[in-house]
């Protein structure tokens, strides 16, 4: 069972007088280096019922997606160890590695593209880490302890029935929410089919693959009950990325300094000019799952969670003035009060990725869902036979990425020539590879350079499936000149 350590600090007492202090630490991590554990307080407000909204809908998806299959293939499979990849219903090979490639291009120029308009609205609303931290982990940590102050007071107790009992019931929920998370993952990557192989075969009868289920398992509730938000400050590469995607126009949560400045306590109807609309109470401090100060500015352990701005718009409605003191806005657009505008560089990547994506259409829909590979056998050379042929040995390989099984035909259509195959005929398994080995001829007076060009097609009861061209060698022509 994990342990916390005691919280010497609050999250409160980590906003230093110094203004600029915020730069030199971390709300995660106290002045001699040991781990603060951070205890948020439940975020209430339309932002997070609108995240609560999103967020299942987005968990229903993961959960359900590997049981969802199109035209017998899963909707989406990862298979890294066996090279296999099923996209929309779609299988992808070795073979189709150019359209990973563009696929890939297209996904990180969407990331960079999107980090540059909206910084890290991902973070907030769609990554898994929050999705399952914020919504699904930490309402259980409510459910069974409390708030904030009751996680506290039980976190510094002596371990009595009462907290033992809590404990238990909430790591045994974190491991079973964790099994079920891994199993979904390993079905994105094997098939739901395998996964329950694996779950319901006796462990006996397979340590192996019962011994990998357990432990991805143990990974993820180690992450969930333990790195909880620094999976997302010293893990996650894509917070590191911010610090060099974002600019002054980006679109992020952020305090109105403007506005909010000077900070300091005032009565409900205080008219006083001095002072600002921020009232230093610190409740954006207290709700912030990473324990940051958001009126320090954009900060790498800034998830957009929206937290902190249902916590600033409750205050700002009990002393009666506007909401959206902590908004989602840009830099530049609080300094100046204007509204987002797209700039020449979010122009730019949206032209690169508009592009990168039609090359990606057009090569997705070119695709052939058989791709045939003739070449010419390696160290043989050609012979000529007595009844006046050129004859050349090449290997074939056939690539079915389809779910139907059929022999096959290969046809010479750039000569008069002859194909004969040896051994069995060519039968096309179902999500699978065909390998052959042929006899290429054509008669010697067709044969006009030592190197000719041939071209073969693939066909499957009249159908064609793939063309493909190789070199045909012949005895060497001279001409000679009149």
């Amino acid at each position: 069972m994990i342990q916390e350590k005691s919280i010497e600090k609050s999250v409160e007492d980590l906003i230093y007088e110094d203004a600029e202090s915020y730069r030199d630490v971390i709300a995660t991590v106290d002045q001699e280096g040991n781990r603060n554990w951070i205890f948020p307080r439940m975020p209430k407000g339309i932002w997070y019922q609108r995240r609560k909204i999103v967020s299942y809908f987005l968990l229903f998806l993961f959960f359900t997606v590997p049981f969802v299959k199109i035209n017998g293939n899963p909707f989406l499979m990862m298979n890294f160890i066996e090279r296999k990849f099923v996209i929309l219903g779609m299988p992808f090979w070795p073979q189709d590695f150019h359209l990973f490639v563009l696929a890939m291009i297209s996904f990180f120029v969407f990331i960079i593209l999107f980090t540059v308009a909206f910084g890290r609205l991902w973070c907030g609303w769609a990554c898994p880490q929050t999705l399952f931290m914020e919504m699904v982990f930490r309402r259980i940590e409510f459910w069974i302890e409390g708030d904030a102050k009751a996680q506290k007071r039980l976190n510094e107790r002596e371990w009595d029935t009462q907290k033992i009992w809590k404990r238990s019931l909430k790591y045994s929920l974190f491991y079973l929410i964790s099994f079920m998370i891994s199993n979904t993952v390993l079905a994105y990557i094997f098939g739901i089919e395998t996964v329950w192989e694996m779950m319901t075969a006796p462990p006996a009868s397979n340590w192996s693959r019962f011994t990998f289920m357990i432990g991805f398992s143990l990974v993820f509730y180690f992450v969930f009950a333990w790195m909880r938000e620094q999976a997302c400050i010293i893990i996650c590469p894509y917070g590191r990325l911010q610090g060099v995607l974002l600019n002054k126009d980006s679109i992020s949560v952020m305090y109105d300094w403007i506005r909010g400045e000077p900070r300091g306590r005032r009565k409900k109807n205080d008219v006083e000019q001095e002072k600002g609309d921020c009232i230093d109470c610190k409740l954006c401090v207290q709700v912030c799952p990473t324990g940051i100060d958001i009126r320090n500015g954009t900060q790498l352990e800034c998830v957009n969670c929206t937290a902190c701005m249902d916590a600033c718009d409750t205050v700002m409605n009990k002393i009666g003035k506007p909401k959206g003191l902590i908004r989602y806005d840009s830099h530049e657009g609080i300094k100046t009060q204007t509204a987002f505008k797209f700039t020449p560089r979010v122009i730019a990547y949206m032209v690169v990725l508009t592009a990168v994506l039609c090359v990606f259409g057009f090569s997705l829909a070119s695709r052939n869902a058989v791709e045939a590979t003739i070449l010419r056998s390696p160290g043989v050379l050609y012979q000529e036979t007595e009844d006046g042929f050129i004859q050349n040995v090449y290997n074939i390989q056939i690539v079915n990425k389809t779910k139907d099984e059929y022999p096959v035909e290969v046809e010479l259509v750039s000569h008069d020539g002859e194909i004969q195959l040896v051994g069995d005929q060519l039968s096309l398994p179902a999500e699978g590879i065909a390998k052959g080995v042929l006899l290429v001829r054509i008669p010697k007076e067709e044969i006009l350079q030592q190197k000719t060009k041939i071209e073969l097609e693939v066909r499957a009861k009249g159908e064609l499936l793939d063309k493909s061209s190789s070199n045909f060698l012949g005895p060497m022509v001279i001409h000679y000149k009149d």
